[in-house]
């Protein structure tokens, strides 16, 4: 075994891991002095539900490579914190852990970092590009229909009003697309997700045709032209800030991408602040 190779890496990991835990903390009392700080190898077998020989053999890199599910015990029995665990299975796997269960809402703070960006075009949704909130910059950006409880992949694909106002509509409805197939394949089971998928797929015939030729976008980063149904025309760069809780929301947060963006976006801004009701954020439906 290379002395530098993923099993030595794996190793140093478990037992520093193992040497960080007390047995108090483990839910051992009473077991007296002990030479060496932290858990014995026996006590993290037993936690983990392994035999003691397999993961002695796992500390010393002769193992093999363990699973997904032995690894969630190891993390579990070491008291692992998400990053510790994601750190596990890719030092172990090189691949990512599971999703855990995940949140149906978003998080405070998320909405908190919508409602301090007046003058930005934002939103929130979740990876089945269900809108959970926006703010009135967005609102002004996209008109009265682009408000939480609709689905932006379906204002993309089927709204007319929508399709009209964006100058780049195929480039950035393939985006969409691909943006969907990548997260079924994250979600496979995910009930809402596969109820879009399906409604586009048979009211769409742009969605079918790129469905099925088997389309893949990660939609983190990107630009796209708008024409503003009283404003004009104006380029926007978007970026996409992913929560790190798990949850699988995102904001997305549009810029202008030249002056002459910046000083349509100010017009439009301007213009919609009185019937907008100069509120920062439209709360989540329901």
């Amino acid at each position: 075994m290379d002395a530098t190779g993923p099993g030595t890496e794996l190793g140093a990991f478990l037992r520093a891991m193992r040497e960080r835990l007390s047995p108090e903390e483990a839910g051992l009392a009473g077991t007296g002095q002990r030479r060496t700080p932290g858990l014995r190898r026996q006590e993290v077998a037993q936690f983990a539900a392994v035999s003691i020989d397999w993961y002695i053999r796992l500390e010393q890199g002769r193992a093999g490579t363990p699973g997904a599910a032995i690894l969630d015990s190891l993390a579990a029995a070491l008291q692992l914190s998400d990053a510790e665990r994601a750190h596990l299975h890719l030092i172990a796997r090189g691949a990512q852990p599971p999703n855990r269960t995940r949140p149906e809402e978003p998080a405070p703070s998320l909405r908190a970092i919508l409602d301090g960006m007046p003058q930005l075009p934002a939103y929130l949704m979740d990876f089945r590009l269900d809108i959970h909130a926006r703010n009135t910059a967005a609102a002004a950006l996209f008109g009265p229909g682009f408000e939480a409880g609709v689905n932006a992949a379906r204002l993309t694909l089927l709204d007319p009003a929508t399709r009209a106002t964006q100058l780049d509509w195929e480039r950035v409805a393939r985006e969409t697309v691909g943006n969907l197939r990548r997260n079924a394949a994250r979600h496979p089971d995910d009930p809402r997700l596969h109820q879009v998928i399906t409604e586009l797929h048979s009211e769409s015939p742009e969605f079918a045709a790129w469905w099925d030729d088997h389309t893949v976008q990660d939609r983190s980063h990107g630009t796209k032209r708008i024409d503003h149904p009283e404003a004009g025309r104006l380029t926007v760069c978007y970026d996409t800030l992913t929560s790190p809780d798990g949850s699988d929301h995102s904001i997305v947060v549009l810029t202008p991408a030249d002056p002459a963006s910046t000083a349509t976006l100010g017009t439009i801004l301007a213009t919609h602040a009185n019937h907008l009701g100069g509120t920062l954020l439209r709360p989540a439906a329901g």
